[in-house]
């Protein structure tokens, strides 16, 4: 089921504690174009269909990662793209994206989304177990 826009930013600004809607889009907006570098083939696409169509369009970019970013380098990706950002802000920001996408993806997509990204992404999407 793709979830509405509202709710999704909803999720992402409640989990990020955002002051302002417009904080919760562009942390989603910059998560979503990293995480998209990084997925391939139908798991992208099932992802995405699952995700409001201008986010989805963000994650079906045609950005590719050289090389996958482990974890900590993802998030220190995310800070750079992020005016003021820091590592910790960034670590935030990445959290209530990424979890609610977890959430938008269901247990069986976030598995196979896990499957495609070095070791370690399950924290990154709240799982305290990888999938």
């Amino acid at each position: 089921m793709t979830l509405r826009r509202e709710a999704f930013l909803d999720h992402v600004q409640e989990r990020g504690e955002y002051e302002s809607r417009q904080e919760a889009e562009r942390a989603a907006r910059v998560v979503l174009a990293l995480l998209g570098a990084h997925l391939v083939g139908e798991v992208r696409a099932q992802l995405a269909a699952r995700l409001p169509e201008d986010f989805a369009l963000i994650l079906l970019n045609p950005m590719h990662s050289a090389e996958p970013l482990s974890p900590e380098r993802f998030v220190r990706a995310t800070a750079a793209w992020i005016e003021g950002a820091t590592t910790q802000t960034a670590a935030w920001d990445v959290g209530a994206v990424l979890s609610t996408v977890a959430d938008a993806a269901g247990h069986d997509l976030l598995g196979q989304i896990l499957l495609q990204l070095p070791a370690g992404y399950d924290l990154l999407f709240g799982s305290t177990q990888p999938t």
